[in-house]
């Protein structure tokens, strides 16, 4: 794509020849710093090719990437309370909500579908950080409950990609409920004997740490992804102490022993496939590439 003769104004008839100029069209790499055009960013899944920093990719272009020729079977969002505690800060949550529907054109946070990578079914939640950061509330909560039970009856593997601030404020207490309820939907699909694989991208924090996002058989984490209950500064604030450089993030996690295995996004399809191949004792696809991850706990 040519993006002067696409978007710049021409001097001459600059009325009739005017075009609209979409927002974000230059893309700052926050390592670097370097301008990348955004359509260059999309087709290189929302990784800077220079610097390899990976952004936040949007839930619907997170699931057509990872199934096998981007089709798979949506899974339909079960209908909640929208505002059980008619919650109200400097905005009403109903307006929060639409806003943010408005924004990314779903009905709230999860994202979940069925179809097959590298011919395995298997089972997907994402989550969209740009819907109020991801938070979980009743409708993430009660999304995810049914994906699990939609996994546990297609008799397949489930893999999750949270990026989350945590829980939703506006939901309080209600939306901490979502946390055991999640943990059983987990149990469940273990005691079906089926795999569940977490591939954590950035940020995960918070509550969805402090439940499913840990209770993976594999936890895989996207390069560079910030992975935490508290921030760095909140801690550093309460304990009075500067902590590592890197703390929190995806490569301190694999030395820690947190995570499995760092995988570049465009590995990711190719590595879940090789993975629940192993958990579940099948073949190993002939005709695929073998791709290693860029680093794996020893």
């Amino acid at each position: 794509m040519n993006w002067i003769t696409n978007y710049v104004r021409p001097r001459i008839n600059s009325m009739l020849g005017r075009r609209d100029v979409p927002e974000n069209l230059w893309i700052k790499c926050p390592e670097t710093g370097e301008m990348v055009f955004h359509k260059d960013l999309e087709e290189n899944k929302w990784v800077i090719p220079a610097s390899g920093y990976h952004m936040k990719m949007p839930a619907k272009a997170r699931l057509k990437d990872l199934f096998d020729g981007g089709i798979y079977e949506p899974l339909a969002q079960p209908k909640v309370a929208q505002d059980p505690l008619k919650f109200r800060d400097s905005k009403k949550y109903t307006d929060r909500l639409k806003d943010s529907r408005a924004k990314t054109e779903q009905e709230d946070t999860i994202l979940a579908g069925l179809g097959k990578v590298d011919g395995l079914k298997l089972v997907a939640v994402v989550h969209e950080f740009n819907f109020m950061g991801g938070s979980l509330g009743i409708a993430a909560g009660e999304a995810i409950v049914k994906a699990f039970e939609r996994a546990i009856a297609e008799k397949c593997p489930l893999v999750m990609f949270p990026a989350s601030g945590g829980a939703r404020m506006q939901e309080g207490i209600l939306s901490l409920m979502q946390l055991p309820r999640t943990t059983v939907a987990v149990n469940m699909l273990k005691e079906a004997g089926l795999p569940y694989i977490v591939v954590l991208t950035n940020p995960t924090t918070g509550g969805v740490t402090a439940s499913y996002a840990m209770l993976g058989d594999i936890h895989m984490a996207e390069p560079g992804a910030e992975i935490c209950f508290a921030g760095k500064r909140v801690i550093e604030q309460t304990i009075r102490e500067k902590l590592p450089e890197g703390f929190q993030t995806s490569e301190y996690l694999l030395e820690h022993g947190m995570v499995d295995m760092v995988v570049k996004r465009h590995d990711i399809p190719s590595t879940l496939a090789r993975t629940l191949r192993i958990l579940m004792k099948k073949p190993a696809n002939q005709t695929a590439n073998a791709v290693q991850p860029i680093a794996a706990a020893g």
